[in-house]
């Protein structure tokens, strides 16, 4: 036989063996497999379940360079060979043609027997069979890196053939048993997770635990950045031995919800020895009506939950305690969280290679998005404990409300929102699919009244599949406040073609949806908001009834502010609509608080919360068409400032007047003066 491929090693030397291509089984030791040694040399072994043969390169594989890679065995002689050539060329691999390396490796051997093949032992790729006693069949030796366009042939190629393959060259189908084309398959609308298998027998593969596609391959020249402009170019398939998407748990509890029961957000709670720290778990949940009923909604931003489910910026961030300026408050729960790595990782880390997680999913426990959960970098709720300021005040106004999540927004569109006068954000609604961004543009343009609640919200283009809404995928570009940078031509998504990143960088910046879009961050103190000269127009002046003073929000759990974490701000040139009004504003924020990446052209002196006038948060309004209107709070700690004083206090006055007028039918107050001129700049 002959087994071969392409391959771009991530992590190789790292003390773990990697199988590449093979039918191992790893627990019996039978089979065989070309993989990667525990020192990062290419070998190839047979095994019979007594003793195992095997055979290695001379030179070890290098980091993040393309190789092909081969092994050949012949049972009537035993004769075994095994190829490493470097494929690399001028765009395609960390290393150029200046750094002399030896790359290659050409080695044979004699083998004292031929591998025993065992009948449940399955054909794997980046991967073999392994067995627990308590865990039972699983796959271990996982690769981390990529692989491209690999094969098997029932016969011992030649050297002569091998050079062809490694050109790239279609296989011979003279003993051809499989030929998996990573290449094929790709539509405008992305791929799916089977690698097509263009041999005689059809063999494709499945991907599981979601291998990233829409990668470059071993032939990427550098002049297309999407494989929708050249397939051929992306047939590289990653794997990472730290992705988690599924933990397949087995049901062990099954509770039916009762009829009557409202919608709302709801947890398990889960108790063992005193029940505190470890001993204590909340397995979240969120009931939606069978038919909305209610005024309100407020739309629960799961995908953002994605994005940070399980982060460990406190471990592994260099940047976070210069960033957040403090250093963090480790829980064990943090710690338990951070030592696991079958918790899964978030969408800010990066996997053990070094490259960013680009996809999340909720099939596996999301420790940090529980209700007394604190961010440790940052000592403050954040996301879902944060949200959870916004539903407390809901239910302690003894206001009539639904819940839904972004999930029921990405499927359904505009009409899981039509049925509400009113929709309230959370505090953070960062990540927002192109049909979650259609469908709220639909509504408020349609007559809806919007309140976003938050800060840093629209920002990160993401995608989910149709059949399977629990995994999102995102891509971090080449701008935007990120954890991470995508590799040259890997910023289009692979969930559905489109180009990942900033929606500001696709022509959707969130000014021109709701008025307001992403400024600045900082992470030790708040401000408070100071009353605008728009505030005391008419068309505006009942949201601020009751309001005594210039200062709004000068307390709160985040910092002790309403202005603070996340801001926006008003951005004529970024398309906020310009009958809009300004009601109050923040200042005056620390030098903790730094201008967003994405606004930088040149980084000069000056940028920091003391000295730039664009560092701050603006509270606005504005009318939309069809008796529609939009607020905002302009800060990831507005939603925070609601509990202060047990809701008594001027944020929480001030979001009553405006659900109070949101929720009544007819024109709201003031609409007849839309058409006055601005009074204010």
């Amino acid at each position: 036989m002959s087994v071969f491929g392409f391959i771009f090693p991530g992590l190789p030397g790292d003390g773990r063996r990697q199988c590449l291509i093979g039918r191992w089984n790893n627990d019996k030791s039978a089979g065989y497999c070309l993989g990667i040694s525990q020192d990062g040399h290419l070998e190839f072994w047979v095994g019979r379940g007594d003793e195992v043969d095997y055979i290695k390169t001379e030179v070890p594989l290098m980091k993040k360079t393309w190789y092909f890679v081969a092994a050949t065995f012949d049972a009537a002689s035993g004769k075994a060979t095994i190829h490493q050539e470097s494929v690399t060329n001028r765009y395609n691999g960390l290393l150029g043609s200046v750094a002399p390396i030896d790359y290659r490796s050409h080695v044979a051997e004699t083998f004292r027997f031929k591998q025993k093949n065992l009948e449940d032992t399955p054909f794997l790729i980046g991967g073999s069979r392994d067995f627990h006693e308590l865990r039972g069949p699983f796959v271990s030796q996982i690769f981390s890196g990529k692989i491209d366009r690999p094969g098997i042939y029932d016969r011992a190629l030649s050297r002569g053939e091998l050079e062809q393959l490694a050109k790239g060259t279609l296989p011979s189908t003279d003993g051809l048993v499989a030929y998996w084309d990573t290449a094929e398959g790709y539509t405008d609308a992305g791929i799916g997770d089977t690698v097509i298998d263009i041999g005689p027998n059809k063999l494709n593969a499945k991907g599981y635990n979601r291998p990233v596609r829409a990668q470059t391959g071993w032939n990427w020249n550098g002049r297309n950045d999407c494989f929708r402009l050249a397939p051929r170019e992306y047939g590289g398939v990653e794997l990472h031995h730290d992705a988690m998407i599924d933990c397949n748990w087995k049901p062990t509890r099954t509770v039916r919800l009762p009829e009557s029961l409202r919608s709302g957000i709801y947890a398990m709670r889960l108790r063992a020895g005193d029940g505190a720290g470890l001993g204590e778990e909340y397995v979240v949940f969120y009931v939606r009506p069978k038919q909305p009923k209610a005024k309100i909604a407020f739309l629960v931003p799961t995908a953002s939950y994605l994005a940070y489910a399980n982060e460990h910026l406190s471990f592994d961030a260099e940047i976070i305690q210069p960033m957040t300026g403090q250093p963090p408050i480790i829980s064990e729960i943090d710690v338990e969280m951070y030592k696991n790595l079958d918790f899964g990782l978030s969408t800010y880390d990066s996997w053990a290679d070094g490259n960013g997680v680009c996809y999340s999913s909720y099939r596996r426990p999301i420790v940090n998005m529980r209700p007394k959960h604190r961010m440790s970098s940052m000592g403050v709720p954040w996301a879902f404990p944060a949200d959870l300021s916004i539903v407390g005040w809901l239910e302690h106004k003894g206001y009539d409300y639904d819940v839904l999540t972004d999930e029921d927004l990405h499927i359904e569109g505009v009409d899981a929102l039509k049925p509400y006068s009113c929709v309230l954000t959370g505090t953070h609604p960062e990540y927002y699919s192109e049909r979650m961004l259609d469908g709220t543009e639909d509504y408020i343009s349609g007559g809806g009244r919007y309140i976003y609640m938050g800060g840093n919200g629209y920002y990160w283009n993401v995608a989910f599949r149709e059949d399977e809404p629990w995994i999102m995928e995102v891509r971090k570009l080449d701008s935007g406040m990120r954890a991470w940078n995508a590799r040259p031509g890997e910023h289009y998504l692979a969930t559905t073609g489109q180009k990942s990143g900033l929606w500001k960088n696709l022509g959707r910046p969130p000014q021109k949806l709701v008025g307001i879009g992403f400024i600045a961050e900082g992470f030790e103190t708040s401000r408070p908001y100071r009353r605008m000269p728009d505030s005391y127009h008419r068309q505006v002046s009942w949201i601020m009834e009751g309001i005594e003073g210039e200062l709004i929000g000068e307390e709160g759990l985040a910092y002790g502010g309403a202005a603070g974490l996340e801001l926006d701000r008003y951005d004529l040139t970024l398309g906020t609509p310009p009958h809009t009004k300004i009601l109050a504003s923040s200042g005056g924020h620390s030098d903790n608080y730094m201008l967003s990446i994405e606004e930088i052209l040149y980084p000069y002196p000056g940028l920091a919360g003391s000295q730039d006038y664009r560092i701050r948060g603006d509270i606005i309004f504005f009318n939309a068409p069809n008796d529609g209107a939009v607020f905002c709070g302009g800060s990831i700690a507005f939603g925070q400032a609601l509990p202060a004083k047990n809701f008594d206090n001027n944020v929480s006055r001030l979001l009553g007047n405006v659900v109070d007028a949101f929720i009544k039918p007819g024109s709201l107050p003031g609409s007849h003066w839309i058409s006055e001129e601005k009074q204010w700049r």
